[in-house]
C-alpha cells in the first residue's frame, strides 16, 4: 500500500501532537501488532484517513484510522453528553387510558424496579444506559482535551485502559430498541405520548455509537505514550506465542513474556498472558451457570399485567405468542430471536467452541473464529427483553385499571445475558488457531 500524502507530515509544528501526523509516518522502523484473535504477528502498513489494517490470517480489524481523531471524538462526546442531559431532564414517555395516565422520565425506568424488589435489575438498567455511557464519554473528553493541549492530563493512561473495558457494557442502543418494542406492545391498549426526552435519547444513541466508532485506539495510545521498540528478534508472518511474545489487548503493543508466559504491558500496564488463564475452565463454569438460570428465565413469568383487577402473568414465550395474536409479527420475531434463540444459540455455540478448541484443525479455524465473533457481538442484544420490562413497569401504573409488575424471570434472564457475555469474554479465540499436537507451554520455550 503506498504511503500517505506528504501533507500530514508538513503540518505546523505548533499543532497538537495527536494531529501532527499518523504514527506510521513518524517512525522509520516497523510497528508490530499481534492479532488478539489468531495471534498472528504482523507489521502495520501506512494508513490514510478512513483506511483500516486487518489481520491477513483471520481478517480481524486491528487498526482503523480517522481524520482529526481528537477533534472528532471530543466533538461527538460533548454532543452526546448534552443530548443525554436533555434526555434525563425532560419527560421520556407518557400514556393514558380511559382518562387515567402517567408520565415517566428516563431514570424512572430503573428506579421504579426498586419499588418492586428488583434492585439488581434496576442497577443493571441504570449502569448500562446511563452511568457507564456517561463515564465513557467523560473519559473520552478528558483524554482528547489533554492531547489537544499538547500534554496528557492526569491519569490519562488509566482512563484510556478503562474505555476498552467499559464499551461492551454500554447498551443505550439496545434500550432504545426495547423502548420501541414496548410502545408497539401497548399501542393498541393505550394512547402513547413521546416526550422530548425520548427524541433526545434517540439522538444520544446515534451520537454515542458514532463516538465509540471515532476513537482511534492506535493513534490515541501513540499520542499518550509513544511507541516503544518491538522486542528484538520479532519475526512477522508467525504466531506471537511461538516467539514468547503477545499483543496487549488494550493498547496493541507487542511485549515479550517471561518464562511462565506472563508479563505486563510496558506502555499501558495491562497484565499480559500468552493465553487467558484457565480460559476453557472459566468459560465452561460460566456456561453451566447460565444454563441453570436459563430454565427459570423461561419457566417463570417475566412480567404480570393487571387489567381491570385481573392479573395475567406472561413468560417470554407467552409474550411472543401474544404479539403474534395481535398481528405484530416483526416485533414478535425480534423478541423471539433476541430473548430465546440468541441466548440458547450462544450457549450452544460457546460450548461447541470449548469442545473443539483443544483439538481444533486449522482448516476450520477461520469459520470457528467467525462464529465466535458472532456470538460475542449478538450477546448484548438479549437485554432487549429486560429493557422492555423496565419501560412497561415504570410507564403502566394505573392501579387495578392497568398495571404491569416484574416477574421472577426478569432477574434470572438478566443473569443469563450477563453471564453469557462474561463467558464470551473468558473464551480465548487464539486457542482455536493453536496447534493441538504440540503443548502450548513447550511452544513458548
Amino acid at each position: 500500500m503506498p504511503r500517505p500524502a506528504s501533507r500530514p507530515i508538513t503540518m505546523l509544528r505548533e499543532a497538537p501532537l495527536v494531529d501532527q501526523a499518523p504514527p506510521e509516518t513518524r517512525h522509520s522502523r516497523r510497528r508490530l501488532r499481534a492479532c488478539h484473535q489468531c495471534d498472528w504477528l504482523m507489521a502495520l502498513p501506512p494508513l490514510r484517513s478512513g483506511e483500516q489494517a486487518t489481520c491477513p490470517r483471520c481478517g480481524h480489524a486491528e487498526v482503523r484510522r480517522h481524520r482529526y481523531p481528537a477533534q472528532r471524538s471530543m466533538a461527538l462526546a460533548l454532543a452526546s453528553l448534552i443530548t443525554l442531559a436533555l434526555a434525563v431532564t425532560y419527560p421520556f414517555l407518557g400514556f393514558s387510558v380511559r382518562g387515567v395516565g402517567n408520565r415517566i422520565e428516563l431514570t424512572q425506568s430503573a428506579t421504579q424496579l426498586i419499588g418492586y424488589h428488583e434492585p439488581l435489575v434496576a442497577i443493571a438498567v441504570l449502569l448500562t444506559i446511563l452511568v457507564l455511557p456517561t463515564l465513557y464519554l467523560i473519559g473520552v473528553v478528558w483524554l482528547q482535551a489533554g492531547l489537544l493541549r499538547g500534554a496528557p492530563l492526569l491519569a490519562s493512561r488509566g482512563i484510556a485502559r478503562s474505555l476498552a473495558h467499559l464499551q461492551p457494557w454500554m447498551m443505550a442502543d439496545v434500550f432504545l430498541i426495547g423502548t420501541l418494542v414496548s410502545l408497539i406492545k401497548i399501542a393498541g391498549l393505550a394512547q402513547i405520548e413521546l416526550g422530548p426526552g425520548f427524541w433526545a435519547f434517540g439522538v444520544f444513541v446515534v451520537l454515542l455509537v458514532a463516538t465509540t466508532q471515532s476513537v482511534d485506539r492506535d493513534w490515541l495510545w501513540f499520542a499518550l505514550a509513544g511507541e516503544p521498540s518491538a522486542p528484538e528478534g520479532s519475526r512477522t508472518g508467525e504466531t506471537a506465542a511461538g516467539q514468547g511474545l503477545t499483543g496487549c489487548a488494550t493498547c496493541g503493543l507487542v511485549n515479550r513474556l517471561d518464562a511462565r508466559g506472563k508479563g505486563r504491558c510496558q506502555r499501558c500496564g495491562e497484565p499480559l498472558h500468552a493465553r487467558q488463564p484457565h480460559s476453557l475452565q472459566r468459560t465452561w463454569a460460566l456456561l453451566a451457570a447460565a444454563a441453570v438460570l436459563y430454565i427459570p428465565a423461561n419457566v417463570y413469568p417475566i412480567m404480570t399485567t393487571t387489567s381491570l383487577g385481573r392479573p395475567n402473568p406472561s413468560t417470554i414465550i407467552g409474550g411472543v405468542v401474544q404479539l403474534l395474536e395481535m398481528g405484530s409479527w416483526p416485533v414478535a420475531m425480534v423478541i423471539l430471536v433476541a430473548s430465546v434463540i440468541v441466548p440458547l444459540g450462544k450457549l450452544i455455540a460457546l460450548s461447541w467452541l470449548c469442545l473443539v478448541a483443544p483439538r481444533a484443525h486449522r482448516m476450520n479455524a477461520l469459520a470457528r473464529t467467525r462464529l465466535y465473533r458472532l456470538t460475542e457481538f449478538i450477546g448484548r442484544w438479549s437485554m432487549v427483553d429486560i429493557f422492555v420490562v423496565a419501560i412497561l413497569v415504570a410507564l403502566i401504573r394505573a392501579g387495578n385499571l392497568m398495571s404491569i409488575t416484574p416477574g421472577p424471570a426478569a432477574l434470572a434472564f438478566g443473569g443469563v445475558v450477563v453471564i453469557t457475555m462474561l463467558a464470551a469474554m473468558s473464551f480465548d479465540p487464539r486457542l482455536i488457531w493453536d496447534d493441538p499436537v504440540v503443548p502450548h507451554r513447550k511452544r513458548l520455550t
